[in-house]
């Protein structure tokens, strides 16, 4: 529609403030001509007046104006949550009758703008989304925001100011009811073996029957082993002790049975990933003379605040004939007993750095640390020139345990350490090359080292070697525990710089984490790292063989946590060789929940997807939230319009006027428009504008001179 308007405009030729100043003058002067009884006082007036709006000059503005249609904007709520129930037919009919109506009403548009969930689980961001809708359209053509949702808005600190009214045509049933459950205060980590406190709640929610249990079946498993069932009441906060049984990610499900009736089972069960670490790293570290490497070995324990460091060392030998007993050999006594007997568990990682057997351990104390071995413990052997000496350690009973037989021959002369073919695959040392330049025939170019023992291999791992293929450093399991064997006192070089050092603190810290079993650096290992629904999952193997198929176990069907009854989807995935003894394959989830990896005889649960998604924390409809005024004493900032009665009514109201009503909710009018065209004429031209002044003074004078010849 189209429509002409016209007004009154001036384009003064001097400023305004000249032309009031002159309107002054002139009020002055017909006030004079008034007090002294001019008779032409009025026609004089008209003349001043007549040159004043010639100086104003004014002109007629013409304009055509288009008349714009109104604008009505449409979120439609597509989250998680409007799937429960019989929300998402209600809300498919209302956006249909709403297209509809609008359709019918004329000159009036209608916007749609669906919302799905918030990326990262920030749940329904309905209220960001208006915010971009409004920025999308001119605000003063828009009669209303209707929003149709079952009210869960995650956003509502960015609610926009709004131009027209807004009416959310609320999902959802009264009838409905929901019981979940809720973890909290969930730590990221956790040491391993000591207890911390998990809080856990079931709740009801919506319009509970009388007659429903006040307790619940309550399932919890870790890494989906051993489930143990418990009953525990409901509306009441529990605490629950947790210790995490290993290193690495830890996978905690929590499940609750499904009640008969409740709105979803999504909340009934949780997924909880907490790493476990180790609090500090105990070690005893044994030196049996001093020499140049044992400051090196001593520093880099000491530099690790996760360290605690227990160090002793042999100051005088035996064999130095001054007459001092054995228990004497030291400034503080050295507590053999109490380190070899009585808390010899309580250690991490003991070291033997160029250790002798002079009598100072008994043999049933070294009986015990192969007992601590196998037990668990680790021992790393730190060799010299003394392993293949009749004093050896080898000559002791932990010669049961050691890998590696001494020949009692020592090779001398410059080389660089070099990793094997197994060490290349081996976590301990694979990709050590890269903490180094490279080197002459492509071998690293860290220092030399100038002595190695000659050994000859019994059991374990050699992934690194010296001159020759000689063994530098075996690695082994022996029963539960771990034991590593360096044949060189050479490394202390690296940690000088000695012509450029090399890896002694990487090689160092890998092989105590090796030693401790932590998950990242065992063998053989199925690791899974997800970042939102991506799945990265790794093999590590030293064998020269690549391993068989990959057997991915997703949540049970119909239920993202793996709670409810169902038959569990199963994927068989080829993994893709990235390095050497390093598989990798990465894969799309098709749903959050708790996924099993089987890969031979290893196993890994991993959790996709938020431990507790926000769409399922609070799964009642309400529109209390979102219709909450802005500030204490204002309007409500939406009405709320429940679609199970039945579907509204669309209707035109002025604006200033109530906007809902029983059955109906209403639209204002904007009648905005726009300029097509402005045509601009002036009143009269600058010489009529003096013609009327002369007249009219002219005309004054001529009556004034009249009545005074006349007198």
């Amino acid at each position: 529609m189209t429509g002409v308007t016209a007004h009154l405009v001036f384009d003064p030729l001097v400023p305004w403030p000249v032309l009031w100043a002159l309107a002054g003058v002139t009020l002055i002067m017909l006030a004079l001509a008034l007090w002294r009884g001019l008779p032409g006082w009025a026609l004089r007036g008209l003349g001043l007046a007549a040159l004043l709006a010639a100086l104003a000059g004014p002109g007629l503005q013409s304009e055509d104006r288009q008349n714009l249609s109104d604008i009505v904007i449409l979120l439609v709520d597509e989250s998680a949550s409007q799937s429960l129930g019989a929300r998402s037919d209600q809300t498919r009919r209302a956006v249909a009758r709403i297209e509809a109506q609008v359709a019918a009403i004329g000159n009036t548009e209608l916007r749609v703008k669906r919302i799905g969930d918030g990326v990262e689980n920030t749940g329904t961001l309905a209220m960001t989304a208006m915010s971009e809708a409004l920025a999308e359209e001119p605000r003063a053509r828009v009669a209303a925001v209707i929003l149709v949702s079952d009210g869960r808005v995650h956003d509502l600190e960015m609610r926009p100011d709004l131009p027209a009214p807004f009416h959310l045509l609320l999902t959802g049933e009264e009838a409905d009811w929901d019981r979940r459950l809720v973890v909290k205060n969930v730590p990221a980590f956790a040491i391993i073996g000591e207890e911390f406190k998990l809080n856990l709640r079931i709740e009801d929610q919506g319009r509970v029957p009388g007659d429903l249990p006040q307790f619940a079946e309550l399932t919890i498993a870790v890494d989906a082993e051993q489930p143990m069932t418990y009953t525990v009441p409901v509306g009441e906060d529990l605490e629950l002790p947790v210790v995490l049984p290993h290193g690495g990610l830890n996978v905690l499900q929590f499940a609750i049975a499904p009640t008969p009736g409740e709105l979803t089972e999504r909340n009934n069960a949780a997924v909880v990933q907490i790493n476990g670490v180790r609090d500090r790293l105990r070690v005893l570290l044994v030196s049996g003379e001093p020499h140049a490497g044992e400051r090196v070995w001593r520093n880099l324990l000491k530099s690790d605040a996760s360290v605690d460091l227990v160090h002793f060392t042999i100051l005088r030998p035996p064999e130095k004939q001054d007459g001092a007993p054995v228990d004497e050999l030291s400034l503080i006594a050295f507590p053999t007993r109490e380190l070899f007997v009585e808390k010899i568990d309580q250690f991490d990682l003991i070291i033997f750095d160029r250790y002798r057997m002079r009598g100072i351990l008994p043999m049933s104390y070294i009986d015990n640390v192969v007992r601590y071995i196998r037990e668990g413990g680790t021992v790393l052997v730190a060799s010299g020139p003394e392993f293949g000496a009749v004093d050896s350690l080898y000559r002791s009973p932990l010669a049961e345990v050691l890998p590696v037989a001494p020949t009692a021959q020592v090779i001398e002369g410059g080389f660089r350490p070099k990793i094997t073919e197994l060490g290349q695959r081996h976590p301990v040392t694979e990709g050590l090359e890269r903490y180094a330049p490279q080197g002459e025939n492509g071998e690293p170019g860290w220092g030399r080292w100038f002595r190695v023992m000659e050994v000859e291999k019994l059991s374990g791992q050699t992934v690194m070697e010296g001159p020759d293929g000689a063994p530098l450093l075996v690695l082994d399991r022996v029963g539960e525990g771990r034991i590593a064997v360096l044949t060189s006192d050479q490394a202390w070089l690296w940690g000088r710089g000695y012509e450029g050092g090399g890896p002694q603190l990487e090689l160092l810290r890998r092989l105590a984490h090796w030693m401790l079993k932590e998950p990242d650096l065992e063998e053989e290992a199925l690791t899974a790292t997800a970042k939102g629904d991506e799945l990265t999952i790794t093999r590590r193997t030293i064998s020269e063989d690549p391993p068989g198929p990959l057997v991915v176990t997703g949540p049970v069907s119909g239920d993202a946590t793996g709670g409810a009854a169902g038959e569990a989807a199963r994927v068989m995935l080829d993994m893709v060789q990235v390095a050497p003894g390093k598989f990798q394959v990465v894969w799309q989830a098709p749903e959050s929940g708790l996924y099993r990896l089987e890969q031979g005889d290893l196993t890994r649960m991993i959790g996709v997807g938020p431990a507790s998604p926000r769409e399922f924390v609070e799964t009642i409809a309400s529109g209390e939230a979102v219709a909450a005024p802005q500030s204490e004493g204002a309007q409500p900032y939406a009405s709320v319009t429940r679609l199970e009665p039945g579907l509204p009514d669309l209707r035109q109201v002025a604006e200033g006027r109530p906007v809902t009503g029983r059955g109906w909710i209403g639209i204002t009018p904007r009648e905005a428009w726009v300029t097509t065209e402005v045509r601009l004429a002036t009143l009269l031209p600058g010489w009529a504008w003096l013609l009327l002044a002369a007249g009219l003074t002219i005309a004054a004078w001529l009556i004034e001179g009249r009545r005074g010849a006349k007198r």
